[in-house]
């Protein structure tokens, strides 16, 4: 099932003293509920695990990178199957609920889970507290021995733009792509939500058993938050390219976890934050 990333809506548009109607394209913005199914075969449960607010298009993708970075699940091998769920008045499909099966031995503390839920929603968690919460379930530094020449950087921003077809005409999504250590684009996804486009690229990762990404090149379209390094760091992707700013907490995780983290991508410039021994 797919609906639609952009819609049309007709605008008033002022132009000096020229007052004019037109057409305009709207990014897609829907509710995606994702259900877990889970338990022993013969007495499975569901449980509702989230909301998000998306783009429609790649939910399955979401889906399991939403799964994965926030630690769930640790690959395929913990996934029975992925399905729209149906609507209990229609008895039609419905493409903002999803229902993922996990496999019947997969044990959850959902207590554990919820917590953090709750936490990465406050506005109150402090920067120590989060840190201790990834270290919960991502031990260890992200290691690789990839290095990146600054020539390959530069134009890294260029062969992105030109695959955010969605955001050409709207101007209203986030991209993030993944480049190999070449600078070959690799994949690329869009999300109203800066954190989702993120979770389709891990969740597309994880679909073509790609993961882990030691070796390859993650690139954000804006600036680069906590929670989108917390998610780079459990994808175990070495190198961020950030169009945008980076934010204090993320620089001081990516110095702590191994990850080279590049700001303010131009052309011609950038900025390193962290561990630029990859880089050159």
């Amino acid at each position: 099932m797919s609906q639609p990333s952009a819609l049309p809506t007709e605008v008033t548009q002022i132009d000096g003293d020229v007052r004019s109607t037109k057409l305009d394209l709207l990014s897609v913005e829907e509710p995606m509920e994702i259900r877990l199914g889970y338990g022993p075969e013969d007495g499975r449960e569901q449980k509702s695990l989230a909301i998000t607010m998306r783009t429609p298009g790649h939910d399955f993708e979401l889906a399991l990178g939403f799964l994965f970075t926030e630690g769930i699940i640790e690959g395929m091998e913990q996934i029975q199957n992925i399905v729209y769920c149906t609507d209990d008045e229609t008895g039609e499909l419905t493409d903002n609920v999803v229902r993922v099966e996990l496999s019947p031995t997969l044990k959850i503390e959902w207590s554990q889970f919820e917590r953090n839920f709750y936490t990465n929603s406050s506005c109150g968690i402090c920067g120590k507290a989060s840190i201790e919460s990834l270290e919960s379930f991502c031990p260890t530094k992200v290691s690789s021995n990839i290095k990146v020449n600054d020539a390959i950087i530069h134009g890294l921003s260029d062969k992105m733009r030109v695959k955010q077809n969605v955001f050409e005409h709207t101007g209203g999504l986030h991209g993030s792509a993944v480049f190999d250590q070449n600078g070959e684009l690799l994949m690329m996804r869009e999300d109203i939500g800066r954190h989702n486009a993120v979770d389709k690229i891990v969740g597309a990762s994880l679909f073509q058993k790609m993961l882990p990404l030691e070796s390859h090149i993650l690139m954000l379209s804006g600036r680069c938050s906590f929670e989108l390094m917390q998610k780079a760091i459990l994808a175990r992707i070495p190198i961020i390219v950030a169009i945008g700013a980076s934010s204090s907490l993320a620089v001081n995780t990516a110095q702590e976890y191994g990850v080279t983290l590049l700001g303010f991508t131009r052309n011609n410039s950038f900025n390193i934050y962290s561990h630029p021994e990859r880089i050159g």
